[in-house]
């Protein structure tokens, strides 16, 4: 019994190190879920920006209007830059997190297995205890019997 109260509680721990791993998964997939859109909203912005500046460049634009967009839209696509390295950067992390919770849930899962095999044994056990309990009894009884004729 010792043993398994032992498995129980590796499984317990299992349990909590599956349960934790899930949530920061989480927490992870949705902050890789923030950072897209946050990278699609600097896109979108730099596209309609671009789209101002070539339609204002069409109606005509002085040489210092035309390098205050141009700097913008580099400045628009530094940032991009920036939030596609943070978008590769937490898609990694991400990708870590679900391999950490794959490895926990495994643990888990072999944890479980070897909890469910320990408690079939010991229905075995008991079986087989109370079988020869039963047939003890049997045997006493003809035993008595026979020794009563």
């Amino acid at each position: 019994m010792a043993k398994f109260s032992a498995l129980k509680t590796l499984l317990q721990l299992a349990q909590t190190r599956t349960d934790d791993a899930a949530k920061r998964l989480g927490m992870l997939h949705a902050q890789g879920v923030h950072m897209e859109t946050r990278l699609g909203v600097l896109q979108q912005y730099r596209e309609d920006y671009r789209t101002r500046f070539q339609t204002q460049a069409r109606q005509g634009l002085t040489a210092a209007g035309w390098r205050n967009y141009q700097e913008f839209l580099e400045r628009l696509d530094a940032a991009i830059l920036q939030q596609e390295d943070a978008v590769s950067s937490t898609r990694e992390r991400v990708a870590a997190g679900r391999i950490a919770w794959q490895s926990a849930r495994r643990t888990y899962n072999s944890y479980e297995t070897l909890t469910q095999r320990q408690i079939q044994a010991e229905l075995q056990r008991a079986t087989k205890r109370e079988q020869k309990e039963t047939d003890e009894h049997v045997n006493n009884i003809a035993a008595r019997q026979d020794s009563v004729r």
